[in-house]
C-alpha cells in the first residue's frame, strides 16, 4: 500500500469511527472501493475575482464533479424537505433514495479532495416550483441527464485510473437515476434520442464548459474552470 493510499484509508476509518459519516455515505464509500483511492494533497483552490477556481489536473476534474454533486444534492434535499403536492408513497421513497445517493456522492468527493475541495456553493432554485410534480421531475430529468453527460465528457480528462474507475461507478448510478426519472415522466423514454445516439447506442457527452454553462442557471457562486485539462 502506498503512503497516499494509507492516508486515504486511515481518513475513511477515522470518519467512520467518529460518526462523521452517515450510513449512506459509508455504504457508498465501501461500494466505490474508496480504500484503493488516492488522497489529493494539492493546495486549496483559490477564490478570486474570476470566481472559485476548480484547479487543474485530476484535482480540477474532481472539484468539477464535486460542484455538480453539490447542486444535485441541494436540489434533492429541498425536494424531500417539501414534497410536491399529491406525491405517491412510491415516488416519495424513490426520490428519498436518490437524495441519499447524491448526498453520498457529494460527501465522497469532499472527503477525496480534502483540503483541495472547493467551498460550498450557493444555489438558486427560484425558477423551480417544488410544489408541482411536473416542475420537480422536469428539473430532476435535466440535472440527471446533465450529470451523465458531464461524467462522460470528463472521464477522458482524468489521468488516474483509480479515479476513472470511481467516476465510472458514480456515472452508472446517475444513469439509473436519469432512466427512472424519465420513465416517471413518460414510460419508455429512457432511451430517447436526445441523450442516446440511436445509431451507435452510446450516451452523449458534454465538455465542462458546456455543462457549467447550463448548470450556471442554478449556481449563484461564480466558478472558474479555465485551468481544467482539455
Amino acid at each position: 500500500m502506498t503512503k497516499n493510499e494509507a492516508l486515504f484509508e486511515n481518513k475513511i476509518v477515522a470518519d467512520r469511527d467518529s460518526g462523521f459519516a452517515n450510513m449512506t455515505r459509508r455504504k457508498f464509500l465501501n461500494f466505490a472501493g474508496a480504500s484503493t483511492g488516492l488522497v489529493l494533497l494539492a493546495a486549496c483552490s483559490k477564490n478570486d475575482n474570476n470566481g472559485v477556481d476548480l484547479g487543474s489536473g485530476d484535482t480540477g476534474i474532481l472539484n468539477y464533479a464535486y460542484a455538480l454533486e453539490q447542486l444535485e444534492a441541494a436540489f434533492y434535499i429541498q425536494v424531500v424537505n417539501s414534497f410536491y403536492t399529491g406525491i405517491s408513497a412510491d415516488e416519495r421513497s424513490l426520490l428519498t433514495d436518490i437524495r441519499d445517493h447524491e448526498v453520498a456522492h457529494r460527501e465522497f468527493f469532499k472527503a477525496a479532495l480534502g483540503g483541495s475541495a472547493i467551498q460550498a456553493l450557493e444555489v438558486d432554485f427560484s425558477s423551480i416550483n417544488f410544489a408541482d410534480r411536473t416542475s420537480v421531475l422536469g428539473t430532476a430529468k435535466a440535472f440527471e441527464d446533465l450529470g451523465v453527460s458531464a461524467y462522460n465528457g470528463a472521464g477522458p480528462l482524468l489521468q488516474s485510473a483509480a479515479f476513472l474507475t470511481l467516476a465510472g461507478k458514480i456515472v452508472s448510478v446517475e444513469a439509473r437515476h436519469a432512466a427512472l426519472i424519465r420513465d416517471r415522466i413518460s414510460n419508455g423514454s429512457f432511451v430517447a434520442g436526445d441523450v442516446v445516439d440511436l445509431t451507435t447506442g452510446l450516451e452523449k457527452s458534454r465538455t465542462p464548459a458546456q455543462v457549467l454553462g447550463i448548470a450556471g442557471t442554478y449556481i449563484k457562486t461564480q466558478i472558474n474552470a479555465s485551468n481544467l485539462p482539455s
